[in-house]
């Protein structure tokens, strides 16, 4: 049976072909972003839900895109196509430097009193969690579900709507080059998956577990962060953010069709092709001052 398994597997890898458009090698940046202290508490949309939402996506970035960086580095060297193992040293250059950054606008916010320490610890917690608990494999297909989510979250939410006008200047363009870069690597992990002849129901039923640990992590830290804050029966807030999410423009609601299509068996993150949306974003966002590194 293991053998017969292994043939299985090595059928998969010969016969996979990605559809990642050629030459498209991720970008590493060294970003410098900077942090007035002079910035409003709630610099999103002066909203105390969508701006400790953000946040809370935030105190989950250092020690995800770690686990992330991990579960793809552990197949590296089965890599064999030139343009893939470039990618994933670009993937793992701009998670590195995501992690980076976030770490420090964590910093900032904890500072300010945004308990998120707290937050990026339990978060550390379920990944180490699942480092004991998870085969590389599946680990691996908990990156490519994440990255399905960041991506929708990147493309469909933050570069297409006005949420980044929204937030103040001075923080918007670091949601703005995650964004781009989370669009730039949205298939390197899934690529690596398929590569190494990844089952198919390990990265259909990880995506089900995915999809109840994020909104659950998520919304109980929005939850404890808006309590902290004195904020938890401010319901003018409460009902605008679900209006906004959910309602109209309903943003999250309308991901739900490019959620679901991660189901199919023709599924590839780049079957969605968002390249003019994120040169756009590029242009707007992508100042002087923002240093790349080689690949």
């Amino acid at each position: 049976m293991t053998a017969q398994l292994t043939q299985e597997r090595t059928n998969r890898t010969d016969a996979y072909r990605t559809t990642t458009p050629p030459g498209m090698i991720p970008e590493v940046r060294q970003p410098d972003f900077e942090f007035a202290d002079d910035m409003p508490r709630y610099w999103w949309d002066n909203d105390p839900v969508k701006t400790l939402l953000l946040a809370a996506l935030s105190s989950s970035f250092p020690p995800g895109e770690k686990f992330f960086i991990d579960s793809v580095r552990h197949y590296q060297d089965r890599i064999t196509d030139p343009e893939l193992k470039k990618a994933v040293r670009a993937f793992i250059g701009q998670e590195a430097h995501h992690s980076r950054e976030h770490k420090l606008m964590n910093g900032f916010l904890e500072d300010r009193g945004i308990g998120l320490a707290r937050l990026e610890k339990e978060i550390q917690g379920f990944m180490d969690w699942m480092r004991t608990h998870f085969t590389p494999e599946r680990q691996l297909a908990h990156t490519v579900a994440v990255e399905h989510f960041t991506a929708l979250m990147a493309e469909e939410f933050l570069l297409k709507y006005d949420a980044l006008e929204e937030m103040d200047p001075r923080i918007a363009p670091v949601w703005a080059w995650h964004a781009i870069e989370e669009s730039e690597h949205k298939a390197v992990a899934f690529d690596v998956y398929k590569s190494i002849g990844g089952s198919e129901f390990i990265r259909l039923s990880e995506m089900m577990v995915v999809s109840v640990a994020f909104p659950v992590f998520t919304s109980l830290h929005v939850y404890q962060l808006m309590k902290e804050d004195g904020q938890l029966t401010n319901l003018k807030s409460w009902a605008g953010a679900v209006n906004y999410m959910w309602g109209k423009p309903g943003v999250f609601r309308r991901l739900l069709p490019a959620y679901f299509r991660y189901y199919s068996p023709n599924f590839h993150p780049w079957n969605h092709d968002a390249r003019d949306l994120v040169e756009k974003a590029k242009r707007k966002w992508l100042g002087r001052g923002k240093k790349s590194a080689a690949h």
